[in-house]
């Protein structure tokens, strides 16, 4: 019997992979859903045990949703390539699914970030990947997918580390690509016209909310420019929208 199925969601990261797999080794099932990669990411995974599956074009929900039913486990642990498992979350996961307990269907996580190499955020966020089979009806959302959950949620100690935003060359890769969708998005749901004072202030609440509210002034330089880039990301996703209006 499967337990537990790990599922990854990857593209091009022959670099993190196999510290990503080795991570979630504990589980009985590694799945990994591949959105094309050119480089040796599946080789190594394969390497390791995992079962590949390719998807190209959909949205990473619909990935997510595809690793639920490839998977064989009666736990569904969700992790990306660049997320790990800690030892104190690991042996979180491996007492809850020993206890069989049916007051939770699903637990959150906390997902601690580091930025720009091995920097940790203040920060930290919680999510929802450690979910029972039966109990996940989908994942929805063309970003910053949600899953949808019929059931109790808890929450368990130990981090998922992200090491994500981990140079500026990345950073700004991602936000080129991220912000096409967002700005589509944004222009499909009717967003008012774009306006020059629009800009300054959703570039000051993105810098605020990150240097602010998340504490990034705690972490000196490091954190004063991942609050520079989150204005920046979304300065970005604002113009393009903008660009949009104007071509429409």
């Amino acid at each position: 019997m499967i337990l537990i199925s790990a599922i990854i969601l990857s593209k091009n990261d022959e670099n993190l992979i196999a510290d990503c797999i080795d991570s979630v080794s504990f589980c009985d099932e590694i799945v990994l859903i591949d959105s094309g990669s050119t480089d040796r990411t599946t080789e190594i995974a394969k390497q390791m045990g995992a079962k590949i599956y390719l998807d190209k074009d959909t949205s990473f929900a619909e990935k997510r949703n595809i690793g639920k039913q490839k998977a064989k486990g009666v736990w569904l642990l969700y992790v990306d390539s660049d997320e790990r498992v800690s030892s104190v979350l690991r042996e979180s996961i491996k007492d809850v699914i020993k206890q069989k307990s049916e007051t939770f269907v699903a637990y959150k996580l906390q997902r601690q970030n580091y930025y720009l190499g091995n920097h940790p955020w203040p920060y930290i966020e919680q999510v929802e990947r450690l979910i029972k089979k039966d109990a996940l009806e989908q994942w929805f959302g063309e970003l910053h997918e949600t899953p949808q959950i019929k059931g109790n949620v808890g929450s368990l100690e130990g981090y998922l580390q992200h090491y994500t935003h981990r140079n500026l060359t990345d950073m700004i890769t991602k936000t080129n690509l991220w912000s096409e969708t967002e700005a589509a998005l944004r222009l499909s749901a009717n967003h008012p016209k774009m306006t020059w004072w629009r800009f300054p202030r959703v570039m000051l609440s993105a810098f605020f909310d990150s240097y602010i509210r998340q504490e990034g002034y705690k972490v000196g330089t490091m954190g004063l420019i991942e609050s520079m880039y989150q204005a920046f990301s979304i300065f970005i996703t604002y113009a393009k929208l903008w660009e949009k209006q104007n071509e429409r």
